[in-house]
């Protein structure tokens, strides 16, 4: 029973002390609710990657430094693990994105790069880089806040020219 006992501890030695634990548990926390903020938005607003997914790939993306940090990994293989981090994370977004019958329009750009972002910002959190990590958020939501109005504007002012054309106004030939 004691072999038993010293194997399971000595499974479970990667977080040696209580700062260690802290430290892990602090940025996996950060990374899930930055990730729940991005996600919150776009649930709010209809979009098919929501709430749990940008949660999940914010905490899979801060998993994934947090374990190449503990098993010792040199810069380099941190690079590789980046690298395969925003491949698989390409390869998600890849499936998010559709393109529309009449070849004009494209969706799910935002939501590929809002993933991409969300992976982004857990790979940020993981690596203890907090406050690159909640600025990151903050200006990713100001741009998906602002999408809508912005929208709202350009397309205003597209009618505004046609309806001129039309008229035999500026730009009519």
């Amino acid at each position: 029973m004691d072999v038993v006992l010293a194997t399971v501890a000595s499974e479970f030695s990667d977080i040696r002390d209580l700062e260690s634990f802290v430290r892990a548990l602090v940025r996996l926390l950060l990374a899930a609710l930055l990730g729940g903020l991005l996600g919150l938005e776009r649930e709010l607003t209809g979009k098919p990657a929501g709430l749990r997914t940008h949660m999940l790939v914010a905490l899979g993306s801060a998993m994934f430094m947090l374990a190449a940090r503990r098993a010792g990994l040199d810069e380099e293989g941190v690079s590789r693990v980046i690298q395969g981090l925003l491949a698989g994370v390409g390869f998600l977004c890849a499936g998010s994105i559709l393109k529309a019958d009449d070849q004009e329009h494209v969706y799910g750009l935002t939501t590929a790069a809002g993933l991409w972002m969300t992976a982004a910002i857990g790979l940020a959190a993981g690596l203890g880089l907090d406050a690159l990590a909640v600025l990151s958020t903050l200006l990713t939501l100001g741009i998906l806040l602002l999408e809508i109005p912005l929208r709202n504007v350009i397309q205003n002012q597209r009618r505004r020219r046609r309806a001129a054309v039309d008229d035999g106004g500026p730009g009519a030939s």
